[in-house]
């Protein structure tokens, strides 16, 4: 849903103005750019003590309303990614998850109350980061490695740990004080990565080594914060914390299949023994904690499976793993093959087949438990608005039949009334207003929808959707300006705006509307241009 309007962001890190392509926005730019990393610097030695809190030293460097800004700022480029997995059901179910998370932390959003945001990106590595400002992605490759939620946590933990100690913002923060660690040098070792390892080598060696180091040594002991914490969030939410020393076993094992791929400084250190033995002796200190893993996180994983791969060959493979995991004993390894072998069906177009998959699932997932044998519940989390959300994924898929999309009208209306704070669910129903014909509906569903949701690209792209179907050419341009706006599209915005005050079927207050957002946007792209010209100088 999202539009590439375009391909270029400027990114003002400490007072150097480097221009990244977005199409280039990948593994090794992100191992470069984002301080956190999970696959990260090593632990010194086992310690049993409580780290000190590293991030407060930061803050003369980087307010937090500097480092939520810069974390916007990459994440708007983050999204024009091809391998960003904008996929609401995912979205949903990481941000449910990890939010939990942050909140058995007290003060892990900071001063600036931050809104932390998980997402998902496709990639076959196991990696994790955390980006300033508390946005915080995972490898689609990270979710089908985990075995079980406390896997998971485990990462996302971790992850968070970094955010709430301003490792990142120490990290940024005190290159301003040292000359010899530009960000830009490990940018440039990055891309030069992508084509040819002895480029990387080449900029890194020029007189960047030693800055190199000294951002290591911090990381050293950032890591070892971020895994204690990350430990205490595991406890405090419930989780089981050995849950981290298989997963990051499981982490250094694959980063000895391809660390000789690329320098070690760009996917930074492996994990080491006594890291992880450091957490091992942290376990034998708490009490055992055991958690039922949510049917959510088993069909979540099944969509990040499918999507991983869409190619023909990559669905093939797919389904000969969901074929598999059907036979397997349990009842989340069947449904979860079910609902996968359901989206495999619907990426190939196969409707019928993709309904009947999606029917079993229901089944095996509502299906009481034997008279008499014991059971633990299954907790359910997101897993019904991921279905409603698969049912009308393959019913909005068959457009060209307007009594499926009049059943999709209902279905997604009831649904959405069903679990409101699913937004995918919200967008579908819209979606399915506009294919149905019914636009006047969608107008004034959208316009209730904007005015607690106001910062939703999606809601602009489907009022401009509607206003289009209705022939109001205006309000159409206006409403995608909005959407580009919010996307970090100011000059494409004001591009919108242009076309809207020569479109023949705009009033005076259409007008008046479009003058003042101008006005705004005008003032907005100069302040952008002021601040990029006093970091240059």
């Amino acid at each position: 849903m999202s539009k590439v309007f375009g391909h270029r962001v400027a990114l003002l890190l400490n007072g150097y103005d480097s221009t990244v392509n977005a199409l280039h926005f990948r593994r090794p730019l992100l191992a470069a750019l984002v301080s956190g990393l999970l696959i990260a610097a090593p632990a010194g030695q086992a310690q049993q003590a409580e780290l000190p809190t590293l991030g407060d030293a930061s803050r003369e460097d980087m307010s937090p309303v500097m480092e939520k800004r810069l974390g916007e700022e990459i994440m708007q480029s983050l999204r024009f990614e091809r391998d960003y997995l904008d996929d609401p059901p995912i979205i949903e179910y990481l941000n449910n998850f990890g939010t939990r998370l942050v909140d058995a932390r007290p003060g892990a959003r900071g001063d600036a109350n931050l809104e932390y945001y998980f997402f998902a990106i496709r990639d076959k590595n196991l990696n994790a980061f955390a980006m300033p400002g508390g946005y915080i992605g995972v490898h689609s490759a990270l979710l089908l490695a985990a075995q079980n939620e406390s896997e998971l946590a485990s990462v996302l933990s971790h992850e968070i740990g970094h955010v709430a100690q301003r490792h990142i913002a120490r990290q940024l923060g005190a290159q301003k004080n040292d000359a010899l660690i530009p960000l830009a040098a490990m940018l440039l070792a990055a891309l030069a990565a992508k084509s040819s390892s002895d480029a990387a080598i080449g900029v890194f060696m020029g007189g960047q080594g030693l800055a190199i180091q000294r951002q290591l040594n911090f990381g050293r002991d950032a890591e070892r914060e971020a895994d204690r914490v990350g430990f205490q969030i595991m406890n405090a939410a419930g989780y089981d914390a050995s849950g981290m020393v298989s997963f990051f076993q499981r982490m250094q094992n694959s980063t000895r299949m391809y660390s000789d791929l690329m320098p070690p400084w760009l996917l930074t250190h492996p994990l080491t023994t006594e890291r992880i033995a450091d957490i091992q002796a942290r376990i034998r200190e708490q009490k055992f904690s055991q958690r039922v893993d949510g049917m959510d996180f088993h069909l979540i994983r099944a969509r990040a499976r499918v999507l991983q791969d869409e190619s023909s060959k990559g669905l093939s493979d797919t389904e000969a793993v969901f074929r598999n995991q059907i036979q397997l004993p349990g009842r989340q390894n069947v449904a979860a093959g079910q609902y996968g072998m359901a989206m495999v069906s619907l990426k190939r177009s196969e409707f019928a087949a993709a309904q009947e998959w999606l029917d079993k699932a229901r089944a095996t997932i509502d299906k009481p438990p034997v008279a008499g044998a014991f059971s633990t519940p299954i907790p359910r989390g997101t897993t019904d608005s991921a279905l409603a959300y698969l049912s009308l994924e393959i019913k909005l898929a068959q457009e060209n039949k307007p009594e499926v999309i009049a059943a999709a009208i209902e279905e997604a209306k009831q649904a959405q009334g069903r679990y409101p704070l699913s937004r995918g669910l919200v967008w579908q129903y819209a979606d399915a207003l506009i294919k149905g014909g019914k636009y006047d509906e969608a107008t004034r569903f959208l316009r209730d929808q904007l005015q607690m949701y106001r910062r939703e690209p999606e809601l602009h792209d489907y009022m401009a959707q509607a206003y289009a179907k209705q022939g109001k050419i205006a309000l159409q341009h206006i409403s995608l300006a909005e959407s580009y706006v919010l996307l970090g599209g100011v000059l494409a915005a004001l591009d919108q705006l242009a076309l809207a005050r020569k479109a023949p079927d705009a009033t005076y207050y259409d007008q008046s509307v479009i003058d003042a957002r101008e006005r705004e946007l005008q003032a907005k792209r100069k302040e952008m241009l002021g601040d990029k010209k006093k970091d240059k100088d």
